[in-house]
């Protein structure tokens, strides 16, 4: 192959909530997708056309891998066979908070290892500014290969919103940056198969603090109103009141809303990421670092709102029965990552709770034991407090607050469906 040819197959590494939908797109563009992943579980489950993905319907799956235009395996070596990879794999934080990039490390070593010469790799992980560069360059750098000349290297951040109808991975602009302009540009001409626009910025560096810049953006905020949200409480006054009100001027406010906790792929994570970076250039984050412990401190005010609101009823927390309703991080998906609820559900139980969880989403916590019970009546009048996490269209509220003999909504969901004022046993966070 020529370096200049057309990319005419693409490899996705990584088929969970980034790389699945990625590879579906480029599939259904007409582009032989192959699919690697190390979960034997996951390759399995593609091959036979069922997603675990609920943004990918097995009706969309299934003749994509009938027809072999996706080709889901385990087998790195697989790879040989396509002109561009997509590197998709998951960037956690360590148990203190720090960048954790083995599985990408591995993962991008494990493609070297099979990279066609003249082929594309693009990164869409969410990382810190200079990983591109400084990590991702030197491992294909390698036996002599040279970047801009023999392969391509590009960072293009994922903007998934899982659950999302109205932002989807096409009509979401899409951002890169290449080493070398010959890298943005091989990268726009993979992009623009499955992306209706485009934005081409200097270098991976700016393509990645883009990244993190969306998601700084929220966090801070969110900490803010969630900060205001404890405060209002104390002062008696209503925070949502006091949003919507905000909300009204028509320039220079933006409305966050007040909740338990950060959870998804990215928010909680991404700010992180950033402050670990700061530090190497002899520089404290405060405003980063503040946000992320106003929301990481989230769960444990909603369980103390827990305790205050069975204390009203002179009940005490051991022993008392406490149905979460909501455990993924936001409404109508099954999405655990990060999510406020699984710490709330934590702290109860340590302190004698006897917790039960309906979500219609969620089956089951193995983690947990738990399995979701049924939203009925009857489970509902069991409960001491029921416990509103998460605000999904499925759950039939109305009949919650009338069987529930008290109800703290973490999310405003019941006077958002159903108007002021709020029944005196319905707390708001």
């Amino acid at each position: 192959m020529s370096h200049s040819q057309a990319v005419q197959r693409i490899g996705i590494v990584g088929l969970g909530y980034v790389g699945l939908p990625l590879a579906v797109a480029f599939a259904e563009a007409g582009i032989p997708v192959v699919g690697v992943d190390k979960d034997l579980n996951k390759v399995t489950a593609l091959n036979v056309g069922e997603s675990y993905i609920e943004d990918v319907s097995d009706g969309r799956l299934r003749p994509l891998i009938a027809t072999e235009v996706l080709r889901p395996t385990k087998d790195y070596a697989m790879l040989e066979e396509v002109e561009a990879v997509v590197i998709c794999l998951p960037t956690p934080l360590s148990g203190h908070r720090e960048p954790n990039l083995s599985v990408v490390v591995g993962g991008a070593e494990a493609v070297a290892r099979h990279l066609r010469p003249g082929a594309l790799v693009v990164l869409e992980s969410t990382t810190y500014p200079g990983t591109t560069r400084e990590v991702l360059l030197p491992i294909f750098e390698t036996d002599g290969r040279r970047v801009g000349e023999d392969f391509h290297l590009a960072f293009c951040p994922e903007r998934v919103d899982p659950g999302n109808r109205r932002y989807t991975l096409q009509n979401t602009p899409r951002i890169l940056g290449g080493i070398t302009e010959g890298c943005t540009l091989k990268a726009k001409a993979l992009y623009s198969k499955v992306a209706e626009e485009l934005h081409l910025v200097s270098s991976p560096e700016s393509a990645e603090m883009a990244k993190i810049l969306e998601n700084v953006f929220r966090s801070v905020n969110i900490a803010l109103v969630n900060e205001l949200a404890i405060l209002c409480e104390r002062m008696g006054i209503d925070v949502w009141e006091v949003v919507e009100a905000a909300s009204t001027k028509p320039f220079g406010f933006m409305p966050f809303y007040p909740g338990p906790g950060l959870g998804g792929h990215c928010i909680p994570v991404d700010p992180f990421y950033l402050s670990w970076r700061a530090r190497a250039f002899e520089m404290t984050t405060e405003f980063i670092e503040l946000a992320g412990r106003i929301n990481v401190g989230m769960p444990r005010y909603a369980f103390g709102r827990i305790a205050a609101a069975l204390n009203a009823d002179k009940k005490p927390l051991n022993g008392s029965r406490i149905l979460i309703l909501g455990v993924s991080y936001k409404a109508n998906i099954g999405d655990l990552r990060e999510s406020p609820s699984l710490s709330i559900l934590k702290l109860l139980s340590g302190s004698g709770a006897n917790v039960a969880y309906h979500d219609p989403h969620i089956p089951f916590l193995p983690d947990q034991k738990l399995s979701s019970v049924g939203l009925t009546r009857e489970e509902i009048r069991r409960a001491d407090c029921v416990v509103i996490a998460t605000d999904h269209d499925a759950m039939d509220l109305r009949m919650v607050v009338d069987s529930a003999s008290r109800v703290l909504d973490l999310r405003n969901a019941v006077r958002k469906r159903f108007g002021a004022p709020l029944p005196p046993h319905v707390d708001v966070l």
